[in-house]
């Protein structure tokens, strides 16, 4: 029993070496030739930025590097289960090339990248390489030692050195295919680490600093109040319409009855009047509790996702309203309800003061984010500010970390561009 269990650690042990070698060599291989491509691809769209070149290719390019990294964390943790916390500020695609360019170069994550990618194809690639090298330069002292060494010598240079050994006749062939023995002994007991510690180079120098968790924190903190206060003020909107409205005309209808029952025999013609009155108010009542629930949470919604509500909010608008939807599946609740609500509200201010003939609204998911852009044709200068409708929609999506951009030149289009980081299901 207990030698079957030694021979499955030592068997388990054995195919991790092989996979740490494995993994390392196609990591070394790889990540090499990107990570050159990165950095001087990154230098030079930097230094065009003066020029006004570098604010077009900038954003792409830091993309790209964000892309690279990130596929790095996502190998630590798969391969050496190495977390490595990702703190990006999201930058919001419909923001013109000034605006991304700078808002990415202000990011403290994109230089801690920068400073990670030199490190990455010089020491990063060393360590990624040394398993490979561990597991595959004891075959050479095998072959060595098997005779291999009688080819390697030609008469016309001295010894062929294997590591410190010099090989120049069987006895220090011997001495190669012992000292391949212990190189194979220290990549059976550390290989695994060795590979590990490639991903620990690379959390050491792509984790972020704990001031940048403290202000992410932050940030999130009076997100989550300005919801909570929004919430707080949405409940006392929909106690207000049901006091003021659909409960104001069930009170009024219920005196109606009232006063029905007491003229049914004595005024049969002013009772009828007021039964048709009474039915009226009884549809008014009707149709202002199935706003508000629409208010609340649209059935479409729920029922359909948000391309379908998104279609159906667009066929009730007044302007021609055009709707893209490309998604593979459905967010979770309260992020399609956000955007959806986030979609309305800009809707709404489009009909209402931008004088658009037409309105596009785009719906789609790339990039592990939900993207929905409203554009119009209309006379421009919408801006976030304080008092605007706009003001709310950010808060609305900052609740979950999501952000807004606006470009509006005066005279229009207007385009609203609103983003939430999620998976669809």
């Amino acid at each position: 029993m207990n030698t079957n269990t030694k021979s499955d650690g030592g068997g388990s042990r054995a195919r991790g070496m092989l996979r740490a070698a494995w993994r390392g060599f196609v990591l070394a291989v790889v990540s090499l030739p990107l990570a050159v491509l990165s950095f001087t691809l990154t230098a030079v769209s930097i230094a065009l930025v003066p020029l006004g070149v570098g604010l077009f290719t900038t954003p792409w390019v830091l993309t790209g590097v964000r892309a690279f990294a990130d596929r790095r964390r996502l190998l630590a943790a798969e391969w050496a289960g190495i977390r490595i916390t990702s703190a990006y500020r999201p930058v919001p695609q419909g923001a013109n090339p000034w605006t991304r360019t700078f808002a990415m170069l202000r990011d403290p994550a994109t230089w801690r990248d920068l400073r990670w990618l030199p490190v990455d194809m010089t020491a990063g690639f060393l360590t990624a390489l040394l398993p490979a090298v561990l597991v595959l330069y004891p075959l050479e002292g095998f072959a060595l030692a098997a005779g291999l060494w009688r080819t390697m010598m030609d008469g016309t240079r001295g010894a062929y050195w294997y590591g410190f050994v010099p090989v120049s006749d069987q006895a220090s062939a011997l001495g190669a295919g012992v000292l391949g023995v212990v190189l194979l002994f220290l990549a059976h007991r550390y290989a695994v680490s060795a590979f590990q510690a490639h991903f620990r180079l690379t959390r050491a120098l792509l984790t972020p600093t704990e001031s940048e968790l403290s202000e992410r924190v932050r940030v999130l903190t009076e997100t989550r109040r300005d919801a909570v206060d929004t919430s707080a003020a949405e409940l006392r909107r929909i106690e207000r319409d049901l006091h003021d409205g659909a409960q104001a005309r069930l009170v009024a209808m219920g005196m109606d009855l009232g006063t029905i029952e007491a003229l049914m025999d004595r005024d049969p013609e002013r009772a009828k009047q007021l039964l048709a009155q009474a039915r009226r108010s009884s549809a008014d009542a009707l149709a202002e509790l199935r706003d508000l629930v629409r208010g609340i949470h649209p059935p479409v919604l729920a029922e359909r996702g948000l391309g379908d509500a998104v279609r159906a909010l667009a066929l009730r608008l007044p302007v021609p309203c055009e709707v893209t939807v490309d998604l593979a599946g459905r967010a979770q609740a309260p992020v399609e309800s956000a955007a959806y609500f986030a979609a309305s509200e800009v809707l709404t201010n489009a009909v209402k003061h931008s004088g658009a003939d037409r309105i596009w609204v785009d719906v789609h998911h790339a990039e592990g984010r939900l993207r929905v852009s409203v554009t119009d044709d209309g006379k421009g200068g919408a801006v976030v500010a304080a008092g605007s409708g706009l003001t709310g929609v950010e808060r609305r999506l900052g609740t979950f970390d999501g952000v807004l951009a606006v470009s509006s030149p005066a005279g229009g289009p207007t385009m609203v561009t609103m983003e939430i980081p999620c998976e669809l299901s």
